[in-house]
């Protein structure tokens, strides 16, 4: 039975075909330009709280790394199994605030796979598809925006006209929650606006028992 230390000492390594110069820097390129390509996709879709240029620079540098690797170990099977032992103590403990951010660093990974693996037009056609698709859907404006409406009242008299007025004056409004103290009562309503108008806020603040209102704009993630 061949053992891992015979095929090691025979001229199977030498069998191997190493990767040309020419088809590293053409990988190492091809990767940098679609790397370059994600990160402006990322900064084109953003729309988080704060947007971190680092993190966009390391979704281009972790197209060309991931590409470094799979050269590397499509053309030396003892570096292969060194880097695999390597990569696989490796623990990544960055917090990642955007859901959007996990298919970006997914993105980055797989097109610095393909590129490696040599599927040039693939990766290329395949980031352009993707590309696309996130600038069509992730920047498509919705006029349906939620938004909360929190109210400070004076007693339930003056809720019940509240609730009459706001669902007069917007498309759909839903209770959210209620708290009831000596000091009065606090409503929270996520409410959407006709044509995104918020005049009736003024209104509403100039009814009688209405000591406060406030409008927040709310995108499921954040307030605004």
């Amino acid at each position: 039975m061949t053992s891992i230390q015979d095929i090691l000492s025979s001229d199977f390594l030498s069998n191997i075909s190493s990767v040309s110069v020419v088809d590293m820097a053409i990988g190492l390129l091809v990767s940098f330009a679609l790397g370059l390509f994600i990160l402006l996709c990322y900064k084109k879709t953003y729309s988080g709280v704060m947007y971190s240029e680092s993190f966009a620079i390391s979704l281009m540098a972790m197209t060309v790394i991931t590409c470094l690797i799979i050269l590397a170990v499509t053309s030396n099977i003892v570096l292969s199994l060194g880097m695999v032992g390597a990569l696989s103590i490796v623990r990544f403990r960055a917090a990642i605030k955007e859901p959007l951010d996990i298919a970006y660093l997914f993105w980055s990974i797989s097109i610095g796979i393909v590129v490696g693996a040599g599927y040039l037009p693939l990766a290329v056609l395949g980031t352009l598809f993707i590309g696309l698709i996130l600038v069509i859907f992730v920047n498509k404006k919705s006029n349906d925006n939620p938004y909360i409406l929190v109210l400070q009242l004076n007693d339930d008299s003056t809720e019940d006209k509240v609730l009459e007025f706001v669902a007069g004056n917007t498309k759909k409004h839903l209770l959210k929650s209620k708290t009831v103290s000596e000091y009065g009562i606090e409503m929270t309503v996520e409410v959407r606006l006709k044509e995104m108008q918020s005049a009736f806020v003024n209104q509403l603040c100039q009814m009688d028992g209405v000591r406060n209102v406030s409008l927040v704009g709310y995108n499921g993630q954040y307030m605004s």
